[in-house]
């Protein structure tokens, strides 16, 4: 049984003339980089040497100070912390005051809500009585009460009453008050949508 030799990789392929490329032109540059090379020990062996080597070198490393530094950065970091949590304090006491507000706010619109409808009440059954009391009394002495109030009130009044006690009411009063108390109860739903 014969072994065949595997066939060699594309990648494989690439890389080696990659690496053939960079062999000839080190071997084209050769002379070029050597005499870098020796224009560099040329200069630091001149009396500039310890000016370039200090030009290049970083500081010495002085642990105390890069400490002094570490616990000076450690404790900023401890008051800021300490600052955020402080503000995040403050946020929780105005976050309950305004929490508490909002309920007693909500208390509050919750017996206003009840005193209104109380009041809207009362006032309607005195609207009821009062409308009961001007249809039991006479035409004509109702009338003379409906000729002083204000059209606009009178309306309200006879547009709550019965037909027929609303007419008795209106043939008696003046005729220019009865036609603008007629212009006021027919004007009241003009604007009103019908859908």
């Amino acid at each position: 049984m014969k072994l065949k030799a595997p066939k060699p990789n594309a990648t494989f392929l690439i890389i080696l003339c990659f690496l053939c490329s960079g062999f000839f032109r080190i071997l084209e540059n050769g002379d070029a980089i050597a005499n870098e090379i020796g224009g560099v020990t040329d200069a630091m062996s001149g009396k500039d040497a310890g000016d370039m080597v200090a030009q290049n070198c970083p500081a010495p490393f002085e642990p105390q100070a890069m400490v002094a530094a570490i616990l000076e950065r450690e404790a900023s970091l401890d008051a800021f912390e300490q600052t955020l949590m402080d503000r995040e304090q403050v946020l929780r006491v105005a976050k309950l005051r305004i929490e508490d507000q909002l309920a007693a706010l909500e208390d509050a619109e919750t017996r206003l809500a009840e005193t209104l409808a109380i009041a809207d009440s009362a006032t309607e059954r005195d609207l009821d009585r009062l409308t009961s009391v001007y249809e039991n009394m006479k035409s004509k002495e109702a009338a003379a009460i409906f000729e002083t109030m204000d059209v606009t009130f009178a309306a309200g009044f006879l547009s709550r009453m019965r037909p027929d006690a609303a007419a008795g009411i209106l043939s008696s009063v003046d005729k220019s008050v009865a036609y603008a108390i007629s212009v006021v109860m027919a004007g009241r739903n003009v604007g009103a949508p019908t859908e």
